[in-house]
């Protein structure tokens, strides 16, 4: 319960951006009760849906156009995380919608891990700009306080796009160039990991079987039946497939002789997509040095610096 607390509380440092919105204060208040279908409310209600269900076509159509060109192209995975940050879950949840009394929506996503509501407040309209104010609580917890945060929409085209979260103003264009860096130093890190799976999932099959596995393939689990030499059942099915968290791996027997202690192998990582995905290149060599250099997406070198190795599972 206690990290769901801390997940809640993370609303308010995502808030503290560094791109400020300077509105005006001198909104008109929403008089209807209920939100208009093409309204302001109904506009956010609908793309907090589209977030918990972590629906991308549904949520891009609430983004402005400039926002919508930089969200397409974003990895898959870029895309996913921006949109936790508007729900505050990491799974993918089905949506649900209540209205209070006095019409105001609340939005119900439902995952495996927990649940959480965001109430929408009453729009402050202002021409083609409104705010409206958030309460995101645990589902379930009434004791819980909610993290309350000030949403902005403008209206583009004679639809309601999403402006803005707390004081961060969403100009994605922008943000993009940080979340590909951080996304890219993360991926490297987890490339790193992946080469020290692949290594050892390819020595436990060497000493289960005295010699090398002539493809990944090899290290897959069996469709059905017992494991064997040709499904060992020692890697997971991304790697097996040679891609996963934004690199692409290669594996090769050395010399050519797969027979044996003698036998080697090297191992390779690539960014799937340079410059997005990853920017190092990572080669594990023969002698399983781990090496790794900006190569522009191409296979790195035997003469690139080396890099930490992480220490086996124990």
């Amino acid at each position: 319960m206690k990290r769901r607390k801390h997940r809640l509380a993370a609303a308010a440092l995502f808030c503290a951006g560094t791109f400020l919105f300077a509105a005006n204060r001198a909104f008109a208040q929403d008089a209807a009760s209920s939100a208009p279908q093409n309204g302001p409310t109904s506009a956010l209600r609908d793309l907090l849906m589209a977030a918990c269900a972590q629906n991308q076509n549904d949520f891009s159509r609430f983004l402005t156009a400039r926002n919508q060109a930089s969200f397409a192209g974003l990895t898959p995975p870029a895309r996913v995380a921006f949109m936790k940050r508007f729900v505050l879950l990491n799974e993918p949840g089905k949506p649900s919608v209540t209205n209070n009394p006095s019409g105001r929506p609340t939005v119900r996503c439902d995952t495996p891990a927990g649940a959480a509501e965001i109430e929408i407040h009453g729009a402050d309209t202002h021409d083609n700009v409104a705010f409206l104010r958030v309460e995101l609580r645990e589902a379930g917890n009434s004791s819980a306080t909610p993290v309350s945060v000030n949403m902005g929409l403008v209206r583009e085209d004679s639809q309601w796009k999403i402006l803005s979260l707390g004081v961060v103003l969403l100009d994605l264009p922008s943000l993009e160039i940080a979340w590909d860096a951080e996304e890219a130093e993360k991926n490297e890190q987890t490339a790193i990991v992946a080469l020290n799976e692949i290594a050892q999932a390819v020595e436990a099959y060497r000493r289960k079987y005295t010699r090398l596995p002539e493809s990944l393939a090899q290290l897959g689990t069996p469709a059905k039946g017992p494991v064997s030499a040709d499904s060992a059942g020692l890697l997971d099915a991304a790697l097996v497939a040679g891609s996963r968290d934004g690199y692409s791996f290669r594996y090769v027997i050395v010399g050519g002789n797969a027979v044996g202690a003698p036998a080697k192998f090297a191992l390779s990582a690539t960014p799937s997509i340079y410059g997005r995905t990853g920017r190092r290149s990572f080669l594990r060599d023969a002698d399983g040095t781990l090496r790794g250099a900006d190569h522009q997406g191409a296979v790195g070198s035997e003469t690139d610096p080396k890099v930490p190795t992480p220490a086996p599972d124990t």
